[in-house]
């Protein structure tokens, strides 16, 4: 609440003031006040000039919520380099683009991703382009939908079905920001020769990359894409290309390891290990000046020692608060894919833009679905928001049952999966913990998820599938359960495979969740 206290010397009439210290009428709106109270601060000035203790109350409000901005701005960062280090830890040695991440048995819940799924073969590294130079990526026929995102998980490229190479496979040649050769005027996706190679060239404005590749499963078997990957996928150095070194792989089934960012104030650190890491220009330069202010600067050193780490802790309670709300309860009534009122269903896309655009810009940045998205997911491509039948992949997200209550650990649901889902390949159900935002951990499931490949599962005689979650195994239908944690909470994501056109017209819809 503000509450204010005119100057006695100062006389009101309408929106004009008359006063002994002016000689002519003044607009009363150009006033400060002499005392304001501003949600239980109180600011005190003599004719315009702050106090002392005013002073120092103006900079402490104004930098807490430069953080709190801060935090939501720069989410999709902290992301990256929280995936980069908890990647790198993995490995011993090689250079980065010859350390890949693979899921040989899919990825199971003992792995921090934040919102991984079990049901496609993952293969990925992260690039660092300052120490190895231009990067060649060969990917092989029939690699699934691949993507390069930067440090600021903007788009690069695709590879793979949705890439230029359309799934036939091909070498990708990666240029830095520190690239300045005759390849500079080719476009991304573009094909190029070097040195009689032929490319497809990609430009990307930072150093750090991130490369997942995506194998579909054959018959819900992963051996297929794990091999492809392990003997199509090369990487390495453009200097090294007379004589590649080999793959370094790493099977991260079953492994424990972290790749999700800070919600406390270690959050600003991540976020200055990247800004050191990156050229300036690689960040929007109002977002890089209220870090600045905030002493997280570039080719300088940071600490979150005393008091520093109290505001910091505060602004990123206070921005993951926000994150929290908008990612679980949209705010946005598009986002709601059937409308609030009848349905609990969401997308993170409700502009159905990957550059978070609204209106095409017209309306700047949709910046509560931007930090939505990367807050519980990773991975930015235009594949995402595709309208082909048949074509990549959709995505329902759920939070809240039928009668707009979180999900609650210890109580049984039911959803029903109508008849004729409309995926050309395959749908999938998996259970997330909205602490961490990766698949949540029970005692009895390692893959908290069904789909439709699975031989246990049970069709009822109209063609739909009842699944049931909570934390007991069912006496009968244990293929059509999905396992919870009393005293823990979950949402839940719906994913179809190659989506038709019943999905996007909505003439099919997904059941809401009831509690039993």
């Amino acid at each position: 609440m503000l509450r204010l206290r005119t100057p006695p010397w100062v006389r009101m009439k309408g929106d004009i003031v008359s006063s002994d210290g002016y000689n002519t009428q003044i607009p009363s709106d150009l006033f400060t006040d002499d005392d304001a109270s501003v949600d239980g601060v109180t600011m005190q000035f003599r004719d315009g000039m702050p106090m002392p203790a005013t002073v120092a109350a103006s900079f402490g409000e104004v930098d807490f919520h430069r953080a709190v901005s801060l935090f939501i701005n720069m989410v999709p960062v902290a992301s990256m380099e929280a995936i980069r280090l908890g990647v790198s830890q993995q490995f011993s040695g090689g250079n980065p683009e010859q350390n890949w991440m693979i899921f040989d048995n899919l990825m199971d819940s003992n792995s921090l991703y934040l919102t991984g799924n079990t049901d496609t073969v993952y293969a990925f590294c992260v690039l660092d382009l300052e120490k190895s130079g231009p990067v060649v990526i060969e990917v092989p026929p029939g690699c699934g939908p691949s993507t390069i995102n930067d440090a600021t998980f903007s788009f690069v490229t695709d590879m793979g079905a949705p890439g230029p190479d359309r799934g036939e496979g091909g070498k990708y040649l990666i240029l830095g920001p520190n690239y300045d050769g005759p390849l500079t005027g080719v476009a991304n996706g573009e094909v190029a020769d070097v040195d009689g190679e032929k490319y497809f060239i990609s430009h990307t404005p930072t150093y750090t990359n991130l490369l997942p590749c995506r194998g579909l499963l054959v018959n819900g078997d992963p051996e297929p894409a794990s091999t492809n990957f392990r003997k199509g996928i090369r990487a390495y150095a453009l200097k090294d290309k007379s004589n590649p070194p080999a793959v370094n792989w790493v099977n991260g089934s079953g492994l424990v390891h972290n790749t999700i960012h800070s919600n406390h104030a270690s959050f600003y650190e991540e976020i200055h290990r990247a800004i050191n890491k990156e050229p300036a220009d690689a960040f929007d330069p109002e977002v890089l000046g209220i870090a600045s202010a905030l002493g997280i600067r570039k080719g300088q050193p940071f600490s979150l020692e005393g008091h520093q780490r109290e505001k910091f802790e505060e602004a990123a309670a206070t921005g993951s608060a926000y994150a929290r709300a908008v990612a679980f309860a949209p705010r946005n009534p598009a986002a709601y894919s059937y409308g609030e009122e009848h349905s609990k269903w969401f997308t993170l896309f409700p502009e159905w833009d990957y550059r978070f655009l609204v209106d095409d810009g017209a309306g700047g940045i949709d910046i509560d679905s931007r930090l939505a998205y990367f807050y519980i997911a990773t991975v930015n491509t235009p594949a995402m928001v595709w309208r082909i039948p048949g074509v990549g992949s959709q995505y329902a997200i759920i939070a809240r049952d039928a009668n707009g209550e979180w999900f609650d650990g210890d109580k049984t649901y039911t959803v029903r999966i109508p008849a004729n889902v409309p995926a050309k390949n395959f749908w999938s159900f998996v259970v997330y913990d909205p602490q961490t935002r990766s698949m949540l951990q029970t005692p009895d499931q390692k893959f908290p998820s069904v789909n439709s490949m699975r031989e246990d599962l049970r069709t009822d005689p109209d063609g739909s599938v009842l699944l049931t979650i909570g934390p007991q195994r069912p006496s009968e239908g244990a293929g059509n359960w999905i396992q919870t944690r009393p005293g823990k909470g979950w949402f839940a994501i719906l994913r179809l495979y190659g989506p038709e056109e019943a999905w996007f017209d909505k003439t099919w819809r997904p059941g809401e969740i009831e509690p039993n």
